[in-house]
C-alpha cells in the first residue's frame, strides 16, 4: 500500500535530473566558440547498433582550456520528423567556428 503511494513521487524525483540534462544539452545554452587553430583530424568511431528512439551523435573535438579535447559519441533522443545534424567545426577565413549539433525539420 505504501509503495503504491510512493511510486509517483519516485518517478518525479527520477525525471528531474533527466530534465536538467536535456536542458543543459540543448542549443539554447550553446556558446559561440571561435578559434584560430584548426581542429585535429576526426577520429573514427564505429557507430553502435541502431537504438530505437535515438540518433547517434558522432564524437567531435571540443575546445577546452586552450586546446582540443575529444568528446566521444553519444545517443540523442529522436525529435519527431527531424533529422540530426551533428555538431562540427566550420572554417571562415582564418577562424574556426563551432556549429552546435541540431535537429532539422
Amino acid at each position: 500500500m505504501k509503495l503504491a503511494r510512493c511510486l509517483p513521487r519516485l518517478r518525479t524525483l527520477l525525471l528531474i535530473p533527466l530534465a536538467f540534462t536535456a536542458l543543459a544539452g540543448s542549443p539554447a545554452f550553446a556558446q559561440t566558440v571561435i578559434i584560430q587553430q584548426a581542429p585535429p583530424p576526426m577520429r573514427y568511431e564505429a557507430p553502435p547498433m541502431a537504438r530505437p528512439g535515438y540518433a547517434w551523435d558522432r564524437g567531435h573535438w571540443r575546445w577546452h582550456a586552450g586546446g582540443y579535447v575529444w568528446v566521444p559519441g553519444h545517443w540523442q533522443p529522436v525529435m519527431r520528423r527531424g533529422q540530426w545534424v551533428p555538431g562540427h567545426w566550420q572554417a571562415r577565413g582564418p577562424n574556426w567556428y563551432w556549429i552546435e549539433g541540431h535537429w532539422l525539420r
